[in-house]
């Protein structure tokens, strides 16, 4: 295998032995520290999709991490997730040694079976952020995850019997409710990086609505809105919610009545003729939203100027 092949691993074990580890105490779960798993960068996988969640707490990361879209140094510290099948790699130099501090919790979708968890956790909307943004804690913050990885290591270490799972998936949802908590306050604290998203959508949808495509491709659906703009359907959401309180759909639909509203009062085109610039297939469809936001049809709202 050479450093720039992908590298796929199925299990927690596998992962185990990929980085020169003791087989795992427990089959589907683990939690390990970075600092035991130093080793020549040159002799190690360029990039890698897991079977498996990763929850990565690290500082002092001597190389850059390629998470998604983005590179990230590591002078603070940095909390990533990562979902089954998702990809990350490491930019290094041939020889350099990897040298990093932090803890990893690894935790297989299996664990998670016959729990609530197995659903909510894709409510969990950083699980997606492998495309965009890493989560950058304070000290507190850091000291709280790391807390909650060590109960995780001492739980499965100490016994494991039929209470284990339950302990354990109780404080993977302590982890996770603290990391939205901390998600809240990085897109409070963050504005220039949440304005820059924010005005390059701005840009985006008056771009399209001005250069008439839509008539020939259609509205653009959320997930288009968010690949054009380099983040996930459910960061660019959350972003959205909190500066705005409206999701991306909502912001979509407004620009829809804005436009439309110009072209009722200062056209004489028809609904019709409207709703297939705006690239509504069906006018009936255009007249509906219309109504729903506005309390008036479209032919309504241009009576109400004459």
């Amino acid at each position: 295998m050479t450093n720039g092949q992908l590298y796929h691993i199925q299990s927690i074990s596998e992962f185990h032995h990929f980085r020169n580890q003791p087989g795992p105490a427990h089959p589907l779960v683990s939690v390990l520290q970075f600092e035991d798993m130093r080793e020549l960068s040159g002799n190690h996988p360029r990039s890698w999709v897991l079977d498996f969640y990763a929850i990565a707490l690290k500082r002092n990361f001597n190389a850059k991490l390629k998470y998604g879209q983005q590179v990230y140094d590591f002078d603070e510290g940095v909390l990533t997730f990562m979902a089954p099948g998702q990809k990350i790699g490491i930019e290094a130099g041939p020889d350099e040694i990897i040298d990093h501090s932090g803890w990893l919790l690894l935790f297989h979708p299996d664990f998670l079976w016959h729990t609530p968890l197995a659903k909510s956790i894709k409510q969990h909307a950083y699980f997606d952020y492998s495309v965009s943004e890493a989560l950058f804690l304070s000290e507190q913050e850091e000291s709280i995850i790391t807390g909650i990885m060590q109960n995780i290591r001492q739980e499965y270490h100490l016994h494991i019997d039929q209470f284990t799972q339950n302990i354990i998936i109780g404080q993977l949802e302590v982890l996770l409710n603290y990391a939205d908590r901390f998600y809240q306050r990085q897109f409070t604290t963050r504005k220039v990086s949440s304005h820059d998203i924010l005005t390059r959508l701005e840009n985006l949808l008056t771009d399209r609505f001005e250069s008439k495509v839509l008539a020939t491709k259609g509205l653009p659906t959320v997930l288009q809105i968010a690949d054009a703009l380099h983040v996930s359907p459910n960061y660019l959401s959350s972003l959205l919610k909190t500066e705005t309180g409206k999701s991306t759909q909502q912001h979509l639909h407004d620009q829809i009545i804005a436009v439309a509203k110009e072209k009722l009062s200062g056209t004489n085109l028809s609904v019709s003729e409207i709703a297939y610039e705006l690239g509504f297939g069906y006018p009936q469809s255009f007249s509906k939203l219309f109504k729903t936001n506005t309390q008036l049809s479209p032919v309504e709202f241009r009576q109400s100027f004459n």
